[in-house]
Order: structure tokens, then C-alpha cells, then sequence
């Protein structure tokens, strides 16, 4: 029979504190949220912040948001690097990085997106060949309304005169300020506008989706995904949505958003 070995009880709290020591400490990774330029950069870092709070929060990781300019900056750096770990992105984008760089689509916004070509209440057209040759603002292509009003005016010797904004806020402040005769913006933005006549809506689209980089880590990527689409069921989720003016996320998935890189065809640098 084996003798019983007695540790004195200080020796023994003193052995658990030193593995407790030495054992490997779990530490928060940083991974960067892209965000597509629809607002000036300073804006969309402080815009989206609740965004990349709650998701800290529900993964026990760090989002530090990466904004851009302007839209022309945004697609030279995700041609260019396209390193972004996360990225909310307008479907034409997203489509890209799935073809292209074989991102992982999370879940998307829920609802559509169209755009609306719209004049000021003093200016009443029917067709948006009634503004050839009139002035015309919106974020320049590959911004997804610069691809929808070049789609608009496929003849180059009968179109408007594209003016670029940074912005859709600066697009529509041009508008009312009678400096263009009319403006393509998201259309939530001017609906129910009564200072602005609306000529045309595109058709609509997918939302913007969130898609995930092929080397952020699988579970990472499972982490938000679930964070995304539980989101409207928590009381922290609910006021995230509530600050980042979101409905709420829904299921998506690469085939959906895969068609829409076409829409970059003939932009520069695709």
C-alpha cells in the first residue's frame, strides 16, 4: 500500500497560483470592418462605431472600422490590398470580393436597395432622357449609383453631365442648392420628400451585405454571423440597430451576391 502524501495547505494554494501564472493567457485578436463609403470618412467611423462595439462585445474581439474618402479610394485599396478581415458592402462590391478574392458572405441587411433620380419640386420631368445635357450628381462610379445613372445613359453622345460627390449627402445639398438639375440617391433618403420630384427608381438590389475575409478565422466568422442575425432579439442588439439606422440582418449567402460583380464590368481597373 502506497503511502499518503500530505501537502500542507499554503504549499498547495502557492502550486495552484503558480500554474495559474504560468498558464497561456487568452487574448483579444483586432481585425478591421471595412465600410463602404456612402458618408465622409470621419462620419462613417463614428457612425458605425455602435456596429463594431457590439460586435467586440458579443465575439471578445476588437473591430477597428476603415473608412475611406471617397469611393475611387476605397476601390483602388480593395483591388490593390483587399485585406480587409470584415466588410460591409453594397451587393456590386461584395459580389467582387466573392468572385474575386473569395470572401464568405455572413448575412445581409435586410430588405432591398434602389436608387431614385430625382429634381428639384420646381423642375418636373418624366424621363431621364429629358436631362441630357443637364447636370447630374451622384458618388462617381464604381460607387453603385455611379454604375446605375451610367447604366441610365448607355449612348455616350446623349447623357447628361455627371457630376461626382463624395457623398450622396453632398449630392442632394447640390440638388437643393440648385447647382445640379438632378440627383441619383438611395432612396429611403428622399422618400417621403416633398421638396424633391421623382423622375426614376432603379430596380432594386440586394442589401448590403457583411462578408468576411478568407483568413479570418472560421469560428470568428461563425461568431458573427450568429451576433448579426440575433441581433434584433437582444436588448444590445436592438439599440446597435437602432444607432446604425439597420432593420436588422438576415441569412445570405455567396450565390447571392456572386451576379452583382458584373456590374463592375468596364469600370476601370476590374
Amino acid at each position: 500500500m502506497h503511502p499518503v502524501i500530505v501537502i500542507p495547505r499554503r504549499i498547495a494554494v502557492t502550486i495552484v497560483l503558480v500554474l495559474y501564472l504560468l498558464a497561456p493567457i487568452s487574448q483579444a485578436d483586432s481585425y478591421t470592418l471595412a465600410i463602404t463609403p456612402t458618408m465622409p470618412k470621419e462620419q462613417t467611423e463614428e457612425y458605425y462605431r455602435p456596429l463594431a462595439e457590439y460586435l467586440g462585445t458579443r465575439t471578445g474581439h476588437v473591430f477597428q472600422i476603415e473608412a475611406h474618402h471617397n469611393y475611387v479610394a476605397y476601390w483602388e485599396a480593395m483591388r490593390r490590398e483587399n485585406t480587409a478581415d470584415l466588410v460591409l458592402d453594397a451587393p456590386h462590391f461584395t459580389g467582387y470580393r466573392v468572385a474575386k478574392a473569395n470572401y464568405q458572405v455572413l448575412a445581409k441587411i435586410r430588405d432591398t436597395l434602389s436608387f431614385s433620380l430625382v429634381t428639384n419640386e420646381d423642375l418636373l420631368l418624366f424621363e431621364p432622357a429629358e436631362l441630357i445635357g443637364k447636370k447630374v450628381v451622384t458618388p462617381a462610379s464604381p460607387s453603385l449609383s455611379g454604375v446605375e445613372l451610367a447604366r441610365m445613359f448607355p449612348h455616350q453622345m446623349r447623357q447628361p453631365t455627371m457630376v461626382s460627390t463624395q457623398n450622396f449627402n453632398q449630392a442632394l445639398e447640390r440638388l437643393k442648392s440648385g447647382r445640379a438639375s438632378a440627383a441619383l440617391i438611395p432612396t429611403p433618403l428622399v422618400s417621403g420628400d416633398t421638396t424633391v420630384n421623382t423622375v426614376t427608381t432603379t430596380e432594386p438590389v440586394p442589401h448590403h451585405a457583411v462578408s468576411a475575409s478568407p483568413d479570418l478565422p472560421s469560428e470568428v466568422r461563425q461568431q458573427i454571423r450568429q451576433a448579426l442575425l440575433t441581433a434584433h432579439e437582444t436588448q444590445a442588439g436592438q439599440a446597435m440597430l437602432e444607432k446604425v439606422n439597420i432593420s436588422g440582418f438576415e441569412p445570405a449567402d455567396n450565390d447571392l451576391y456572386r451576379p452583382y460583380a458584373a456590374l463592375l464590368e468596364g469600370v476601370w481597373g476590374y
